[in-house]
């Protein structure tokens, strides 16, 4: 008898192997300009981890785990999402005690008991980014940032960033009940899965893909309308800032995620291509994940992309090219953020790693944190030498420090490269 791959696996051979490389090391420099290290967990872990984090009436909880006892009674599962393991991890291994914002990504297999479909597979493979410890609107926008620039590098049609504000514990409650009051009248009409969300958690009716219930839901009252001021205000932060960067992106408040973690930013990258399966990949802010997997309260934003369907998408007759090392830039007073964001866009345009502020600290707890990073130069910036358009350079092995135009810091940039 001949032995073929179970249903919704699939072999890898050599041919499509050196694409996986080539992918893969695309995504790991465009981490390490932006200061992201890589971290590797188990492929599964005990059950309750993903029940707590993932949500217990999430469809990945009740239909899709693969979960199974060990020879001790232990109930384990082969993990469905990245996101929970790092959160373990990040908890148990005391890097919530290190210097933040703790910045990290990973590759690897994930499981779901699904149908397999162009693109989707039982066994598929993640490439996720996490960032503990702020909860400036400016780390979402360095996660999608990172993002875009990584897809915008890999030989890709055209894509779009969708962006929305599922809100927080304080304004989703009122929504999810106005939500539930729409759709009671409407119960009959949704398909049977989307029956039990609307008891459990009418969230996921919005994010049901078949025809009759995405009919349904395009009268529903807006989460957007429903947003606390604080979310409102974050949401509208998120939105200057993209504008800034001159990051593209359609706000599309039907958007939400299908887990429980998540609060406030939500946003997806969607090439048309793909049709039904259109998703790249899309993450948003959990806030309360950290704090709901035992420690402490610790606000975090990620994304995770699927790599067989950028694998299925990409042109393979282009190739990118890699790049060079770090530099840190700090700010000088409040509402700098900005200007930072759009000096790191250009100096990582160089393809020269930087790291942006992103905590709100003062300059010298960004200096102490350059320090414990190993940074051996940070550029900092200031309101006057703005004014100048002049930025100060600072060497951290001698404590030096010298007033430089924007060309002269191009040149040091390009000469210490070199």
């Amino acid at each position: 008898m001949a032995f073929k791959a179970p249903r919704g696996t699939r072999d890898i051979l050599p041919d499509e192997a050196s694409r996986w490389e080539f992918l893969e090391n695309s995504f790991r420099e465009r981490c390490r300009l932006y200061g992201f290290q890589e971290i590797r967990t188990p492929i599964f872990e005990h059950t309750e981890l993903f029940v707590r984090s993932v949500g217990e009436s999430s469809d990945i909880v009740s239909k899709e785990m693969y979960t199974f006892h060990d020879r001790s009674g232990r109930s384990l599962t082969l993990r469905p999402e990245g996101t929970a393991a790092v959160v373990r991890a990040y908890l148990e291994n005391g890097l919530h005690e290190k210097p933040h914002p703790v910045k990290l990504y990973y590759f690897g297999p994930m499981f779901r008991y699904d149908r397999p479909q162009a693109g989707r597979y039982r066994q598929f493979h993640q490439f996720g980014l996490e960032l503990f410890g702020s909860p400036q609107p400016s780390a979402d926008v360095e996660i999608m940032a990172l993002s875009y620039d990584m897809l915008r590098s890999l030989p890709l049609p055209e894509f779009r960033l969708e962006l929305n504000s599922v809100g927080c514990r304080e304004c989703r409650p009122g929504y999810r009940e106005r939500l539930r009051e729409y759709l009671r009248f409407r119960e009959e009409e949704l398909c049977p899965d989307c029956s039990r969300r609307y008891r459990e958690n009418p969230l996921r009716v919005l994010d049901c893909k078949k025809p009759e219930c995405k009919d349904l839901s395009a009268g529903a009252p807006l989460l957007t309308q429903s947003l606390c001021p604080q979310c409102a205000g974050h949401l509208a932060r998120v939105r200057e800032l993209l504008e800034r960067l001159e990051l593209p992106y359609v706000l599309n408040p039907r958007l939400v995620r299908g887990l429980d973690y998540y609060t406030r930013t939500a946003f997806e990258f969607v090439a048309p291509e793909l049709g039904a399966q259109a998703s790249l990949g899309g993450g948003g802010r959990y806030d309360a994940l950290v704090e709901e997997c035992g420690g402490p309260p610790t606000p975090g934003v990620g994304v995770a992309f699927g790599l067989e369907r950028i694998i299925l998408l990409a042109d393979w007759k282009e190739r990118l090219e890699a790049g060079p090392v770090p530099v840190f830039l700090a700010v000088a007073g409040e509402g700098l953020e900005e200007e930072a964001l759009l000096l790191a866009r250009e100096i990582r345009a160089l393809g020269v790693p930087a790291e942006v502020e992103l905590g709100g600290r003062s300059l010298k707890s960004q200096m102490k944190y350059a320090g414990k990073k190993g940074f051996a130069r940070v550029i900092i910036i200031g309101s006057r030498e703005l004014e100048q358009d002049r930025f100060l350079w600072r060497d951290m092995v001698d404590g030096s420090q010298v007033l430089v135009s924007r060309e002269e810091l191009r040149q040091r940039l390009l000469e210490q490269e070199g």
